[in-house]
């Protein structure tokens, strides 16, 4: 099952929309006879892929025993049944680290393995498989993307000097840290005045990545210029706005970029609960939050952020931008609870990963 996860992990910036999986095949004599990982969307999971690895090596399945990280799913998607794949080649035991969340298996693939006579055991691994595919999880279960706001900040906890310089707080070790977690997400969130005043490309550099992850822009007045650097790369470019001025929204679109309108709340603001369920509608597993004070503190005085990144530059500016602009709490119990995660040395500064209080709750 270790090597099983290796292999998923391996996976981490391919599978979006799917889960990352892994699969190991021993033999009835304790050989590993195939192993596979899931492949990019359309392609074959992981079960196949070490069908098809023990095939290759000319090796018998009937009577192996399949280590695999999540549920072998029972549903025609893109891709064919894996339980179904297993069942035919003759494994005589599945011992799978967790059931699927997504509703469309949740355990009929283990139904369907049991009642072709095939051994199931399930847990082995289920921490550590869960913890990879935490957004997936997410998005099965609460519907809405696991929400990770990334941000680089000084010791005294700013993102920026007054004047607005930013380039660069932190290490180029951090900032290459950074577009990993860039990689593995499925979309990249920012803010329009971000988009304004930075002009930030927003795309995984430096990076062996098969793909970028797409783009979603909040606008609520559509200000977003038509030739700003985003657009630049071949990606998909999501807006969402309140405004329903269809000149400013066709400027946009033809640059490619999809426009779509939210209600407001009743302060005015869109409404970013519905923007969040409708990038689960749109498959997207892990949201990563690049963004600037006033995004970053509507998603946090909204209860909506899952886990922050940070890293912190040994530095102190003495004033200027903060991480998050939000309205005065009355008490002290009203702030926003994180538990810490992590603290790691990257370079010269320290990436801290915290969770909000109750987020794995689910």
């Amino acid at each position: 099952m270790d090597r099983a996860l290796e292999l998923a992990h391996e996976s981490l910036f391919v599978t979006s929309p799917n889960p990352r999986v892994g699969c190991v095949l021993v033999g009835p004599d304790g050989r590993v006879i195939g192993t596979g990982r899931t492949q990019q969307a359309g392609g074959a999971h992981a079960e196949v892929m070490a069908l098809r690895d023990a095939q290759a090596g000319g090796y018998v399945t009937q009577g192996a025993t399949a280590y695999v990280t999540l549920e072998p799913c029972s549903h025609q998607g893109r891709t064919g049944p894996c339980c179904d794949a297993l069942v035919a080649a003759g494994i005589a035991r599945v011992v799978a680290s967790i059931a699927d969340p997504n509703p469309l298996v949740g355990g009929r693939g283990f139904e369907r393995l049991r009642a072709a006579g095939i051994s199931v055991e399930v847990g082995c691994g289920a921490e550590e498989s869960r913890e990879l595919n935490i957004g997936f999880f997410s998005r099965m279960i609460r519907k809405k993307p696991w929400v990770r706001l990334k941000a680089a900040i000084s010791l005294d906890g700013f993102t920026a000097m007054p004047s607005g310089e930013s380039q660069w707080i932190t290490s180029e070790a951090a900032r290459s840290d950074g577009h990993l977690w860039r990689a593995r997400s499925c979309a990249v969130l920012t803010g329009v005045g971000t988009v304004l005043a930075d002009n930030p490309k927003l795309n995984v550099r430096n990076i062996d990545t098969p793909r970028q992850p797409m783009v979603v822009v909040c606008d609520s007045q559509l200000r977003t210029p038509p030739e700003a650097a985003l657009f630049d790369c071949d990606r998909r470019v999501l807006i969402y706005t309140a405004s329903s001025d269809s000149r400013l929204a066709q400027r946009l679109k033809s640059r490619g970029a999809e426009v779509r309108r939210v209600d407001s709340t009743m302060r005015g603001r869109m409404d970013l609960r519905v923007v969040l369920a409708d990038l689960a509608q749109e498959g997207v597993n892990e949201l990563h939050v690049e963004a600037g004070a006033i995004l970053n503190g509507s998603l946090l005085a909204s209860g909506l952020v899952d886990e922050l990144l940070m890293y912190v530059a040994p530095t102190l500016l003495g004033g200027g931008v903060g991480v998050a602009r939000m309205p005065p709490l009355g008490r002290l119990s009203e702030a926003p609870r994180f538990d810490y995660v992590s603290a790691l040395p990257v370079g010269g500064d320290v990436r801290l990963i915290a969770r909000s209080h109750g987020a794995n709750d689910f």
